[in-house]
């Protein structure tokens, strides 16, 4: 279904996303880093949601959709190296401080913070693009508000 979505955001220089083309991949690294510590909570699914509702303009039944849709992409998606990358080439340094602070909050969502995440997080900020110090922020910010 994602195979052809997967191949173009894999190409040597991935177009820049729209704002609907870039749902689907940003919400599925949301999914991945929910995924990452093998407990795929109800309340990170919850919050992936509401971040779908808030950085999407989308109701709720639009955001569960998108949830069930990212799920699916990211079980089809390359490695977290190529995939990020590849989100990083179509998606300005701005939106991307955006990512990181997404994937803090559904990380966070559970009320647990762990290793395997946080590492996943580190790694992902990485290879956005976005540097240590807007990343510890965005942390920061998101640590603060949970």
């Amino acid at each position: 279904m994602f195979a052809d979505f997967i191949k173009s955001l894999l190409q040597d220089n991935p177009a820049p996303l729209t704002d609907g083309d870039a749902r689907i991949p940003l919400t599925a690294l949301l999914v991945r880093i929910a995924r990452s510590d093998n407990d795929y909570a109800a309340s990170e699914m919850i919050r992936i949601e509401q971040i779908a509702q808030t950085r999407f303009g989308l109701s709720k039944t639009e955001a569960a959709r998108l949830r069930a849709d990212a799920e699916q992409f990211e079980s089809e998606a390359p490695d977290t190296v190529r995939f990020t990358r590849a989100i990083k080439d179509a998606v300005p340094y701005e939106d991307r401080i955006g990512v990181v602070e997404a994937l803090w909050e559904v990380a966070l969502a559970d009320g647990e913070r762990d290793q395997d995440e946080d590492a996943l997080i580190r790694l992902a900020a990485n290879l956005l693009g976005v540097n240590d110090r807007d990343s510890a922020l965005a942390r920061q910010r998101v640590s603060a508000t949970s």
